[in-house]
C-alpha cells in the first residue's frame, strides 16, 4: 500500500469559528456545522460511498495479480508493467489535474471518475467470457483506471475540508481511513475465498459494483462548492506553477515529499514482487494472499484509530519519522520470509510484515493528511494535492519496472532488500528535521520561505 504524500507549512493561528459558516467549508452560510460528524448527514452519505467502494476495490484488487500470474502466465517483467500502466498516470496527468479539479466541481469530478472505473474494470470479465483476455488488455485497462483515480484522488484529499467544519477535518480522516482498512480486511479475505469456487475475472464484477455503489450515493451528497467563474482564472500553466511553488516554498514540506516519495519508491519495488513470491516461489496460493493483506489492513485499521492518541503522547510531528521508520523496518521482513524452509514461517512473517509496514504507514498518512487539509488555502487544494501527488506517485511506475526488471535480473530477494535500503533511507529527511519532538503541527499559513 503507498505512502500517502504530505505536506506542512509555517504555524499561525488556527482557522477562526467564522469559517464554520462558509460555503467553502461545504455547507450554507449560516447554518452551523452539526457537533458531531456521526450527525452531518452530507459526511455520512460521502463516508458510505467511500466505504462501499473501498469493498468493490479491494475485491478486485487481489484479481489482477492472480489474474496475470496464475491465468496468462505473466512474467515478472510484466507484472511490472502492468503495476506501471495502473500508476502512470500519476506522471502523465498529475499536475494538469490539480489545475482542472481546482476549476471544477469536486463531487462531480469524484462521480465521472467512478463510472470510468465501472465501465472498465466490466471489460474484464466480457473480454474474458469472449475468450480474447489478454495481458495487454489488462496494461490499457489499468491505464485507463490509473487516470480515473488521479482525477478522483486528488478531487477527494481536496473535497473533505469543503464537507465538514475546519475543526473535524482530522475526525474526518480518522473516519474514512479506518473504514478504508476494514474494507482491505474484508476483501482481500472474501477475494481468497470466492477464489477458492470462482475464477479471477468474476472478481472484477465486485470492483465495478462498489464504484457504481459509490457514484450512486456521491450523487446524494450535497456541498457548499461554487465553480470559480472563468474569468478569474489564470492561465493552466500558471496555475501549475502556483501549486508546485506552494509546495516548494515549505522546507519541512520538501522533506517530507522526499521521505514520501523515497517510501514510495521502496514499497512498490518490493510490493510488485510480492505475488510473485507468494503465488509462484512460495506456492501459498490466493488464499495466501488473501490473508497477507487482510492481516496487513489490519494493521493499517489499527493505525488509522491510534494515530490521534500516538500523536497526543509523543507529539504530532515526531508521529511523522516514526511511522515512517516504522514501516521500513516491518517491509524488511518481506525479503526475511523468502528465505525460510518453512513454508508456513514465511506465511506469519509475511503476515506480520504487512500488518506492522501498514501500520505505520497508516500512523504517518493520518497527521500528514490532516496538516496537509488544514494548512492550504481551499483555492489551492487540487493543485497542492495534485503537486504532491505528481511527485510522490510519480516515482511508482518507475519503481514497478524497476522491480520487475531487477526481479528478472537479480532475483527476487536481492530485488526486494534494495527495495529495503531506500525504504530506510527515505526516513533521513525527516529523522534529521524539526519534526522530532514537535508537540503540534501548524493549523494555517500564512508565509512560505524557500
Amino acid at each position: 500500500m503507498p505512502i500517502t504524500p504530505a505536506r506542512l507549512g509555517a504555524v499561525t493561528a488556527p482557522p477562526s469559528a467564522e469559517h464554520a459558516g462558509d460555503p467553502a467549508a461545504g455547507r450554507p452560510a449560516g447554518k452551523a456545522p452539526p457537533a458531531s460528524l456521526w450527525r452531518d448527514r452530507n459526511f455520512a452519505g460521502f463516508w458510505t460511498a467511500q466505504a462501499l467502494s473501498q469493498l468493490g476495490a479491494q475485491l478486485g484488487q487481489l484479481a489482477f495479480p492472480v489474474l496475470a500470474v496464475t491465468l496468462l502466465g505473466a512474467t515478472e517483467f510484466e507484472v511490472g508493467l502492468l503495476n506501471a500502466a495502473g500508476l502512470a498516470a500519476f506522471l502523465v496527468v498529475g499536475l494538469p489535474a490539480g489545475a482542472w479539479v481546482d476549476r471544477w466541481l469536486k463531487r462531480r469530478t469524484m462521480i465521472a471518475a467512478d463510472l470510468v472505473r465501472m465501465a472498465a474494470m466490466a471489460a474484464v470479465p466480457l473480454l474474458w467470457w469472449a475468450g480474447s483476455l489478454q495481458v495487454w488488455h489488462l496494461y490499457v485497462i489499468s491505464a485507463v483506471v490509473g487516470v480515473a483515480t488521479v482525477f478522483f484522488d486528488v478531487s477527494y484529499q481536496s473535497f473533505v475540508p469543503l464537507l465538514v467544519a475546519p475543526g473535524k477535518v482530522g475526525e474526518a480522516n480518522s473516519k474514512l481511513e479506518a473504514t478504508a482498512q476494514l474494507a482491505r480486511i474484508g476483501g482481500p479475505a472474501a477475494g481468497g475465498a470466492l477464489l477458492t469456487v470462482l475464477t479471477a475475472p468474476l472478481l472484477f464484477i465486485g470492483e465495478s459494483l462498489g464504484y457504481l455503489l459509490s457514484a450512486a450515493l456521491l450523487g446524494r451528497t450535497r456541498d457548499g462548492e461554487q465553480r470559480v467563474p472563468a474569468e478569474g482564472r489564470n492561465s493552466l500553466g500558471a496555475d501549475i506553477r502556483e501549486g508546485l511553488g506552494f509546495v516548494a516554498g515549505h522546507p519541512l514540506i520538501r522533506r517530507i515529499v522526499l521521505c514520501t516519495g523515497g517510501g514510495n519508491f521502496a514499497g512498490t519495488l518490493v510490493f510488485t514482487l510480492l505475488p510473485l513470491l507468494v503465488l509462484r516461489e512460495l506456492d501459498l496460493g490466493p488464499q495466501g494472499m488473501g490473508v497477507i493483506m487482510s492481516v496487513g489492513a489490519a494493521g493499517g485499521l489499527l493505525g488509522a484509530v491510534a494515530a490521534p492518541w500516538i500523536a497526543r503522547r509523543i507529539g504530532e510531528g515526531t508521529v511523522i519519522p516514526a511511522g515512517a521508520l516504522l514501516s521500513s523496518l516491518f517491509l524488511a521482513l518481506v525479503p526475511v520470509a523468502a528465505l525460510q524452509a518453512d513454508r508456513i514461517v514465511s506465511l506469519v512473517l509475511l503476515t506480520v510484515s504487512e500488518f506492522g509496514y501498514a501500520f505505520g504507514v497508516l500512523v504517518y498518512n493520518i497527521m500528514q493528511l490532516t496538516m496537509r487539509q488544514r494548512v492550504c488555502p481551499p483555492r489551492l487544494l487540487g493543485r497542492m494535492n495534485a503537486s504532491i501527488r505528481f511527485v510522490v506517485w510519480g516515482v511508482m511506475p518507475l519503481a514497478a519496472l524497476a522491480g520487475g526488471y531487477l526481479g528478472g535480473q537479480l532475483g527476487l530477494v536481492p530485488a526486494m532488500w534494495l527495495g529495503v535500503a531506500v525504504s530506510l533511507l527515505a526516513v533521513v529527511p525527516v529523522a534529521f528535521s524539526p519534526l522530532p519532538g514537535m508537540r503540534k503541527l501548524p493549523d494555517s499559513v500564512v508565509t512560505r520561505s524557500s
